[in-house]
Formats: structure tokens, C-alpha cells, sequence
């Protein structure tokens, strides 16, 4: 997790606070990391804050339940209320599978803007095969796919498609950033 204080307001306004949500093997660490640097604002995988215990229960197959999710949640919302007291603003990458889940952020960040990154089971599966050292198994995928509730449209933000190379949809949720902080 990168703490810095970011560097400060993007194009004369405060960086906007990002999180980028969305199952597992959607990119949303590649895609957050990569807008961070086209924002130049602080960078944070929401993975880091969770306890050891609770990475050792998702390593073993064991879905996370909301009770032991909201310490995690809380945690992270703080690390973002943070940086928006700061005008720092930065991108998360945070699964934020539930409205509720974003509901805790959006609480602690109110400024918050969630990127939706979206992926057919196919890529998905893949991707999560492809990857080593990270502790969430493939077998997690469909329990979360089966408690993903997309973006109301009461909630700011937008859904974007996962498919693309990283930097593509890294590019396209940049350009779509401005709209989206202006409420159009």
C-alpha cells in the first residue's frame, strides 16, 4: 500500500478519491495502481488491510461473512476519508462486492467515486488461474459473483468492461473521471 500524501490537487482541484471494485481476477489492482499514476495520487490495495486470520480463511476456500468484513471495510474507508480531509485523493482497489460495503466507504469518503469493473466467468476463471502468490483461490469466484451487486444508479460511479488491456481501461476510467466527479 502506497501512504504518501499524493501530490496534491489535479489540474487546480483536489485529487478525487477512486475506488475501484469489482470480483476477484477483474484487474481491479492493476487498473487502480495505473490510475493512481495517471492522477498522481496515492495508490492502496484494500487486500492490505485485511487481518492475517482473514487471509488465511479465504487462502482455505472460506468466504468472508459481513461480520467479519465490516472491521476491514472500516479500516479501508478510514485510510480514504483520509486522503479526501487531505485533498490528496487517490485510486483503492477494493472489492466492494455489496452496496452496504460501499454504503461503509462512502460513509468514512463521501466524495468517493467507484469504477465497476466487469468480466465474463470465462476471463474471470482464467485470470485467477493465471495468477501466483495471491491468496484468494479460484474456487471463491462464483460465491462472489453470487453476492456482486452492481452500481445503483444513485451511486456515483460507472460500470466499465474488464476485457481490455489494463492500461486501455486505466485510459478510459481517466477520461471518464471528470463526468463523473461533475455528476453528469
Amino acid at each position: 500500500m502506497a501512504d504518501g500524501t499524493g501530490a496534491g490537487p489535479v489540474g487546480g482541484r483536489h485529487g478525487p478519491c477512486v475506488v475501484v471494485i469489482g470480483v476477484s481476477g477483474t484487474g481491479k489492482t492493476t487498473v487502480a495502481r495505473l490510475l493512481a499514476e495517471r492522477l498522481a495520487v496515492p495508490f492502496a490495495d484494500a487486500d492490505d488491510f485485511h487481518r492475517p486470520a482473514d487471509i488465511a480463511r479465504m487462502a482455505a476456500g472460506v468466504p468472508l461473512d459481513d461480520a467479519v468484513r465490516r472491521p476491514w471495510l472500516e479500516a479501508v474507508g478510514r485510510w480514504l476519508g483520509e486522503r479526501e480531509a487531505r485533498g490528496s485523493g487517490c485510486a483503492l482497489a477494493c472489492s466492494a462486492l455489496k452496496r452496504r460495503y460501499r454504503d461503509i466507504l462512502r460513509a468514512a469518503c463521501p466524495g468517493a467515486v467507484f469504477l465497476h469493473l466487469t468480466a465474463g466467468h470465462d476471463l474471470l476463471a482464467e485470470r485467477i488461474g493465471r495468477r501466483s502468490g495471491h491468496f484468494m483461490p479460484r474456487s471463491l469466484l462464483e460465491s462472489q459473483l453470487a453476492v456482486l451487486e452492481p452500481l445503483e444508479p444513485d451511486e456515483r460511479g460507472a460500470t466499465m468492461d474488464a476485457g481490455p488491456p489494463p492500461e486501455v481501461v486505466a485510459d478510459a476510467a481517466a477520461d471518464l473521471l471528470p463526468d463523473l466527479l461533475s455528476g453528469r
